[in-house]
């Protein structure tokens, strides 16, 4: 004969599993992200999308805010803006669900880069030359 206590033990433990499991998935993986508000057919996107897009990830910067993106007209609810994004594209650096800063539109990727070193560092404890020692 089996302990009746042994299943109860059992369903609790499968209830904290699946509680525990909701959290973790439910949550942003990041506290820190960048937001790319954007727009079918809007071509400084579409140049954004061939020049960083691919390299975005892979980059200190990327790791640190990896991007995430959002058709222009969503309202996420897991984001507090400063206020709506309303041009394309629209970077939004977000930490813990709250933005930090944004940049408007792209410039090309030369400015794109400074101007998110400069967001990075003025906002956030991100230090790009920790990542690159000088010899």
């Amino acid at each position: 004969m089996t302990d009746p206590s042994i299943g109860t033990l059992m369903d609790r433990f499968i209830l904290s599993l699946a509680a525990a499991l909701f959290v973790l998935f439910s949550t942003p993986l990041w506290a820190m992200e960048l937001v790319m508000a954007e727009r079918d057919g809007c071509a400084y996107c579409a140049r954004w999308n061939a020049e960083i897009a691919p390299i975005y990830p892979k980059t200190p910067e990327g790791v640190f805010a990896p991007l995430r993106r959002m058709d222009i007209s969503e309202r996420p609810e897991d984001i507090e803006f400063v206020s709506r994004p309303f041009l394309t594209p629209t970077f939004v650096l977000v930490d813990a669900g709250k933005e930090i800063g944004r940049i408007e539109g792209y410039g090309g990727d030369e400015m794109f880069w400074a101007m998110l070193t400069v967001l990075l560092r003025d906002h956030t404890d991100f230090d790009i030359d920790a990542l690159n020692p000088t010899n």
